[in-house]
């Protein structure tokens, strides 16, 4: 007779003893949370929906102050492509790390100290280095010796410029123009003035990129290729700076805008 004992396997559909009886759980399982926002949100009212939407508007202020910045076009100066009440977004990062406004470019800049209170919008016509004259023989500005033909942005029935101008932008600023020259008040109309008309660099708030309102109207804002073949340097050019004409007076001045909110045509 074979006395050695065989291992029963253990029966696991038996029920558990007394002292083994499975908790009962109190109620559905929930997710994890950040404790942080389940106390905020039982502090506000309307709980999670309040917290969501703090968040969107923290991003988005996060967004307009260091990336991308709406602004409204108050006036007709930079007709015929922007209009009055367009909304346009500008790129605060194009120039931020070692780019710089190129020619053809239309730009946001504060105003203050060289335009007047306000941010402004224009066209880059001129960069550090560029002589820029107004104008040939038939009637086109000439940067760097070529002359420039800017019919495809400039307002219908418009001269590039009905006032004479011989100048050489200083290194870290910008010769700006309004495309709808003669209803712009831009660098021509302040060329006796301290600073001579020219944008400081450090005052560029950022380049317009999209026209985003509205809808019907929205479209990229592209750089043209009038400037292309403009060549960098002129060779021999000896222009004076604060040389130039007193301001056109058909040209009305731009009215005011708030900073952060409407950028002066």
């Amino acid at each position: 007779m074979d006395t050695e004992t065989q291992h029963a396997e253990r029966d696991r559909s038996s029920r558990p003893s007394d002292s083994e009886q499975p908790s009962d759980p109190e109620g559905p399982e929930e997710r994890s949370r950040s404790a942080f926002a389940g106390r905020l949100g039982d502090w506000l009212p309307g709980g999670r929906i309040t917290v969501t939407l703090l968040i969107l508007l923290l991003f988005l202020l996060l967004v307009s102050t260091f990336v991308l910045q709406p602004f409204q076009i108050p006036s007709g100066s930079m007709e015929r492509g922007l209009r009055i009440g367009d909304r346009v977004l500008v790129n605060k990062l194009a120039y931020r790390f070692d780019g710089r406004p190129r020619r053809g470019d239309i730009v946001v800049f504060d105003g203050t100290g060289s335009f007047g209170h306000g941010d402004y919008i224009k066209r880059v016509v001129g960069v550090g280095g560029d002589h820029v004259v107004c104008c040939d023989e038939e009637g086109w500005i000439r940067v760097n010796g070529q002359s420039v033909d800017e019919s495809a942005f400039l307002y219908p029935g418009d001269r590039p410029s009905t006032v004479p101008f011989d100048v050489v932008v200083p290194d870290g600023t910008l010769f700006v123009l309004g495309d709808h020259r003669a209803d712009s008040s831009d660098s021509r109309d302040h060329l006796g003035s301290p600073g001579g008309g020219m944008v400081p660099l450090d005052d560029v708030i950022g380049r317009a990129d999209w026209i985003v309102w509205p809808f019907g109207h929205a479209t990229r804002l592209d750089r043209p290729d009038a400037y292309a073949r403009v060549p960098d340097t002129e060779a021999g050019a000896g222009a004076s700076t604060g040389a130039g004409a007193a301001p056109d007076p058909g040209a009305a001045p731009d009215p005011g805008a708030a900073p952060g909110e409407d950028a002066d045509g």
